[in-house]
């Protein structure tokens, strides 16, 4: 509970969950809140911004504010789900190789530093390319194979810290369990960064899925912020003068991007006291 106290009395962390909160509601709404449905092409084409049409229509006739509207629900599903698998593998990850050490910990490593220095997004490009099937379900596995190992080395050096401190030491004199031990006496005092790893992942899969499905390596059919941009491109948004096609999506993915981003100084102020007068 003081916890989120603290995390809320931050004006940044507080304007950074008001951000997810609504993006959170136009979601789960989208139903109410789109005047049409995203895949409608009942309308003339490539339309200005009207009372009708908010953000006009795209090159075959469909509403793109309620493909925005829509889009919504995809990009941050994918962005959430896509962030909680990077973490909860990087949490594997690094408790295992931090606390056992010895071989598993160089075999761990060495596959973590592997992953790490290569570029991220030719990585998820090549991945996703020699995949035989496109979607969604493709999207969150190859960004979630590539974007567990930063976190997964700041969790270990981390552990690395933790496990020689007393009441670990203490732990292990009266013989409990390495279950115990990492479950019980590490793992609570690793929450603050294990959150912000999370908001971390978030950040990059919402922005990886967008430049995946915008290179055409996802489901083009599918309705999230990523299509719309690769439509849009594919169609000459910008020489056509249908701007807002491609800057309403840009902006909602450098807003999603931003709100985790300020939740995260809450976090560090949790994780840091030393932080807290300067919230």
């Amino acid at each position: 509970m003081r916890s989120l106290v603290i995390f809320f009395k931050n004006n940044k962390a507080l304007s950074g969950f008001i951000i997810l909160l609504i993006f959170v509601i136009i979601a789960i709404f989208a139903p109410f809140i789109s005047p049409y449905s995203p895949t409608s092409k009942s309308f003339l084409p490539l339309q200005p911004p009207s009372r009708a049409h908010l953000l006009g229509t795209d090159a075959t006739g469909q509403d793109i504010f309620s493909q925005v509207i829509w889009g919504t629900r995809l990009s941050l599903s994918v962005g959430m789900l896509t962030g909680a698998i990077t973490t909860l593998i990087a949490i594997s990850i690094g408790l295992i190789s931090g606390y056992f050490g010895g071989a598993v910990d160089n075999i761990l490593m060495l596959i973590t530093n592997a992953i790490l220095v290569i570029p991220g997004l030719p990585l998820m490009i090549v991945i996703a390319s020699y995949f035989p099937i496109r979607g969604t379900s493709v999207i969150i596995l190859v960004i979630s194979l590539t974007g567990w190992a930063w976190g997964a080395r700041v969790l270990r050096s981390q552990v690395l810290s933790l496990k020689e401190r007393e009441f670990v030491l203490s732990s292990k004199m009266l013989g409990e369990s390495p279950f115990h031990i990492i479950f019980v006496d590490i793992l609570p005092n690793m929450l603050g960064i294990i959150f912000a790893n999370f908001f971390g992942a978030t950040v990059s899969a919402v922005l990886s899925e967008a430049g995946l499905e915008f290179l055409g390596l996802g489901d083009v059919n599918a309705i999230s912020w990523g299509t719309i941009l690769f439509w849009a491109q594919n169609n000459m948004a910008l020489y056509l003068g249908a701007w807002q096609w491609i800057f309403i999506p840009g902006l909602c993915i450098s807003l999603l991007g931003v709100s985790f981003a300020l939740m995260n100084f809450g976090v560090d102020e949790i994780v840091n006291p030393k932080l807290r007068s300067r919230g």
